[in-house]
C-alpha cells in the first residue's frame, strides 16, 4: 500500500500548503483536508470556536473517520495520501486509530515556534472568518501538542523552514521516499 501521512500542528503551522507540497512529490497523491469534510455540513455545523460542545466532537469524529477511509482507499489504489487535522495524542486514539486499524499512518507534527505560529495565523487570508479568534486556541495547543513525540509522532520545527524544506524534512523524518 502507498503511504498515508497524518499532518497535525496548531493552525498556522502550514499543515495544508505542507501537505499538498508533499503529495506534489508523489506521482499519485492525493490531500484530504479534515477542515474540508467538515464543511460538507450544510446544516447544523458546529464549529469549535468559541465553545466546543458535544456535536461538535461527534462532526470532528465523523469527518476523521471520512478522512482515513478516503486516504485508505487512495492508498489502496495507487496513491500517497495526506491527511491534515489539529488533533492531540488523545484525539488520534479515539479517533484515528480505530480507522487506522491494520494499516501504518505516518504522523508528522509541524510545531514552529509559537511566535512563528501566531503570526503565520494573523497573515491568513485563506479562512472565512477572522483569524485573530484563534489566537488563544494557538497558545493552548502549542504547549499541548509539546508531548506527540513521545506518543510516536516526527515532530519538524518549520520556524525557519521554507514549504519544500519543510516537505523534505518530513520524508527525511518518516523515511518515505517518493
Amino acid at each position: 500500500m502507498n503511504p498515508i501521512f497524518v499532518i497535525s500542528g496548531t493552525p498556522g503551522s502550514g499543515k495544508s500548503s505542507v501537505s499538498r507540497a508533499l503529495m506534489e512529490r508523489f506521482a499519485f497523491g492525493v490531500h484530504v483536508p479534515v477542515d474540508d469534510l467538515r464543511e460538507f455540513v450544510v446544516s447544523g455545523i458546529a464549529h469549535p470556536v468559541p465553545t466546543w460542545t458535544q456535536e461538535t466532537t461527534r462532526q470532528f469524529r465523523l469527518a476523521r473517520g471520512n478522512a482515513v477511509r478516503m486516504a485508505r482507499f487512495y492508498a489502496e489504489s495507487g496513491f500517497a495520501s495526506a491527511i491534515d487535522d489539529v488533533i492531540s495524542a488523545e484525539s488520534f486514539a479515539a479517533d484515528y486509530a480505530p480507522c487506522f486499524e491494520g494499516v501504518f499512518a505516518h504522523r508528522v507534527l509541524l510545531r514552529p515556534r509559537l511566535e512563528v505560529a501566531l503570526e503565520r495565523n494573523a497573515s491568513r487570508d485563506t479562512k472565512p472568518f477572522e483569524t485573530g479568534v484563534l489566537e488563544d486556541v494557538i497558545r493552548f495547543l502549542h504547549a499541548d501538542l509539546s508531548v506527540m513525540e513521545r506518543h510516536g509522532w516526527h515532530v519538524v520545527d518549520s520556524s525557519d523552514l521554507t514549504l519544500e524544506e519543510t516537505v523534505s524534512a518530513v520524508l527525511e523524518r518518516t523515511g518515505v521516499r517518493p
